[in-house]
Formats: structure tokens, C-alpha cells, sequence
């Protein structure tokens, strides 16, 4: 056996908290209860499917904000990128797969074009937009941003994508519109696990109408400079950094604006533990787990965990006078 030295061993490779793995295990209450599922999630573990490393076609005309102005806004922080292959690897997609490290190989031949995003409700312009044409709305910016997991492992992610309030600009919400509500594509033929039961299909989400307004609150469109790869929830994703990431609904093909707080999957799956607003914050805990700390994939150990994901600046305003923990 070949014995690595520790600084030759890839991210990709570090074994992840068991504890934060698969919150749908969590969810049913499911327990390792005897050898043969205890060798079967290990043989799971140590036959992991080979890494899927694809270059991506790149975007034209990126724009990459002046590092001042982009670190004062919040659009880029001073951290260490996490790597292409462990971005593109290791994914919470549950359309696809509620293993990790099988989303990207179950969602290879996943088409996006053609591909169009409805956008009506409480709003006097409604419009279905071609993906083509919604690109065009805006130049498309490099974002790098913090992603953190409620599962308590973090990354550094360059998004490229467009403020999502340009889009809601266009279709001009009316004054009774409170809420933003998206819709995941639903096709169990091009999205397998749909077939499951394990969630409640398609997957939801939902802003309040001014954190969808914030600047920081994109559609993303790629990273690192190329088109979004399939399993990080290609063509069009939502990427609000200031939130733990299963409130980043991937593959949207719908979005509404609402007079009332819309439904949520996490919230409807598991009330409890997923609420409505899911920012980040080391201060209120997962029923089963602290929110204090995070691993970083790509480092060892862990680090602290900040209010709002660092990014307290720029949204902290947006919950002045709220009970964050009754509001979690």
C-alpha cells in the first residue's frame, strides 16, 4: 500500500464528518445496526465512483469586480479557493443522488438546453425567459463567496452568475409581493432520484422579497470562469452566501413572487431543524449538532463559524429586531 505524506493527500481524498452525512438518514432516524449495514456503508465509502473532472465551455466577457470594491461589498473574500475537482465532487443534490460523491456521475448526461425559467405571480410583467435570453440581462460576475452547509462543512466557491433583483426589476413586482418562491425542474426521467420518496418532489424554496433584493443574492450561471457542470445545479442556481446552502435551489425552472411566506423542502421535511430563513449562524444549533465550528473542505481540522457567513455588512440590517432564534 502506497502511504501518503500528509501534504500529498488531495482534499477529496480527507473522510468527512460522519455525523453531518446525509441528513435524510438523520431524518428518518435511521441507525448503523449491525455488521452488514455497517460493511455495506463502509464498502460504500472506499469504492467511492472516480472523480468527475469535465472542462466546462468558458463564459464571455466575465466580469471581475476591482479586488477594493469587491471585497468592501462583499463579492469576493481573502481565502484559499476550494479546488474545481472537490466543488464539482462533492454535492448535495438529492434529484440525483443522496450520496455526495455520486451526484456528479449520476448527473453527467443531464441536458439543460433547451431550458426556460417562468417568472409571474404578484408582478405586472410576467415573462418565460429563455436561458439564453435571461443571460443577457446582466454582465456575468465573478462572485467568490463562502458556502456553508447546515451539515458543518464549509467551501470558497467562484460563482459566476448575476444579481437575481436585475430579473425581478424586469418584471416588476407589485406592492402585495412580500416573498420570492422558486421551483427546481421536476422530470424523474432526466432527474432519477425524483422516483424516490426522499423528499417531497420538486424541490421549493423561498426568499423574503428584500433579502432577494440584496446585492449579494445571485442566479448563478458557472464557476471558475466555465458554464455550471450539472451536479452544482445546472443551468441556473440560486446562491444567497449568508444561508446555509440547501437554500441555494438548483436547476430552476420557475420563480414567483408571493404575498405570503412560500413553502420550503427542508422546512416541510423536517420543521424543527430547517427553518425558513436558515442563515448561518454559530449561535443557534441544529437540534443534533453545534453550528459553532465547520471543516473546511481542503483543510484540516476546523474553524469558527461566523454570524451570517461573514457576510453581517451586508445583510445584517435586513433582520434588525428579529428573534434569530425563533427565526432560525
Amino acid at each position: 500500500m502506497l502511504i501518503k505524506k500528509p501534504a500529498d493527500i488531495k482534499s477529496s481524498e480527507i473522510t468527512d464528518h460522519q455525523v453531518y452525512l446525509n441528513r435524510r438518514l438523520f431524518m428518518r432516524g435511521a441507525i448503523l445496526a449491525g455488521s452488514a449495514t455497517a460493511t455495506g456503508l463502509l464498502y460504500r465509502k472506499l469504492n467511492s465512483p472516480p472523480a468527475v473532472i469535465e472542462q466546462r465551455p468558458a463564459i464571455a466577457g466575465l466580469v471581475k469586480n476591482p479586488s477594493d470594491e469587491a471585497m468592501r461589498r462583499g463579492y469576493t473574500v481573502n481565502e484559499p479557493l476550494t479546488s474545481f475537482e472537490d466543488i464539482t465532487n462533492y454535492n448535495n443534490f438529492y434529484e440525483f443522488s443522496t450520496e455526495k460523491r455520486s451526484v456528479a456521475s449520476e448527473a453527467r448526461s443531464f441536458i439543460t438546453r433547451p431550458w426556460t425559467v417562468e417568472v409571474g405571480g404578484l408582478v405586472n410583467k410576467p415573462n418565460t425567459y429563455d436561458l439564453d435570453d435571461l443571460l443577457k440581462l446582466a454582465p456575468q460576475e465573478e462572485r467568490i463567496y463562502r458556502h456553508r452547509c447546515v451539515e458543518g462543512w464549509s467551501m470558497v466557491v467562484p460563482w459566476a452568475g448575476f444579481p437575481l433583483a436585475t430579473l425581478l426589476k424586469q418584471v416588476e413586482p407589485l406592492s402585495s409581493a412580500r416573498y420570492v418562491a422558486f421551483q427546481t425542474l421536476l422530470d424523474p426521467k432526466r432527474m432519477p432520484n425524483q422516483n424516490t420518496s426522499v423528499l417531497d418532489w420538486p424541490y421549493v424554496e423561498g426568499l423574503r422579497l428584500d433579502e432577494a433584493m440584496n446585492p449579494l443574492a445571485i442566479l448563478a450561471s458557472g464557476l471558475y470562469g466555465g458554464t455550471l457542470p450539472p451536479q452544482d445545479g445546472a443551468p441556473l442556481r440560486l446562491v444567497v452566501p449568508w444561508k446555509y446552502g440547501f437554500k441555494g435551489i438548483k436547476s430552476i425552472v420557475k420563480i414567483t413572487l408571493v404575498a405570503e411566506q412560500p413553502p420550503t423542502t427542508w422546512n416541510i421535511a423536517a420543521p424543527g431543524e430547517y427553518g425558513f430563513y436558515s442563515n448561518v449562524n454559530p449561535n443557534v444549533d441544529h437540534p443534533r449538532w453545534s453550528q459553532k465550528t465547520e471543516h473546511r473542505i481542503g483543510e484540516f481540522g476546523s474553524r469558527d463559524t461566523l454570524l451570517f457567513n461573514g457576510y453581517a455588512d451586508q445583510v445584517g440590517y435586513l433582520y434588525e429586531g428579529m428573534d434569530l432564534k425563533a427565526n432560525f
